[in-house]
């Protein structure tokens, strides 16, 4: 008899000044709830947090999600452009053990797609421990592109998202065994580091 399989902990952070006072309603973690349901099969809890752009304000939260909290996954959405007031990429560096440039940079490729002022985003993702945090964009329709991709009229995958290579990294840093549905977001691992897979639907 298998044991049932551990409900794994994501922090999901929007970072927002008007937002957090109550100026408009948050779409970020909304969007990040309903993306992460639709896409995992390994059971999780939401930890959320919506706090302004003070680095750091930011930097303590993403601190205590991953070391008080224990999460293996923290995403973040907002504060990653130009503006001054747009400091979550540095206060994401600042609590990193080591960056994950490839993030980013896939991001911004994903995102090109569409709009030339993709350029202008400042996304990055860390390891902290055993644990990975990445900038999302703001947008509700883009953080599910980046982080599922985009596929043809045929739903053939055309460009892979970003999260298909998360359960891998969490892997290799030694977090918790995460399995998607493949349907919306294929995982990819080497065939070493799989295991029994349930997740096809």
């Amino acid at each position: 008899m298998t044991s049932p399989t551990p409900t794994v902990r994501i922090g999901l952070v929007s970072i927002s000044d008007r937002a957090s006072r109550g100026v408009y309603q948050d779409q970020g973690v909304p969007a990040l709830q309903e993306w992460l349901a639709s896409a995992l099969a390994t059971p999780f809890e939401a930890v959320v947090r919506l706090i302004p752009d003070e680095r750091a304000e930011i930097e303590r939260i993403l601190v205590e999600l991953v070391d008080r909290e224990a999460c293996c996954l923290v995403l973040t959405t907002g504060g990653t452009g130009p503006a001054p007031r747009d400091v979550t990429p540095e206060a994401t560096l600042a609590v990193g053990d080591r960056e994950m440039p490839g993030f980013g940079e896939q991001m911004r490729q994903i995102s090109l797609n569409f709009v030339p002022t993709a350029i202008l985003s400042r996304q990055v993702a860390v390891v902290r421990g055993r644990a990975l945090i990445v900038n999302l964009p703001g947008q509700p329709r883009s953080i599910r592109e980046t982080l599922e991709g985009l596929k043809d009229p045929d739903g053939r995958q055309k460009v892979h998202g970003i999260f298909a290579a998360v359960p891998y990294c969490l892997d290799l840093i030694g977090a918790p065994y995460l399995e998607t549905r493949d349907a919306v977001c294929k995982a990819f691992r080497p065939k070493s580091a799989q295991r029994s897979t349930n997740a096809a639907g």
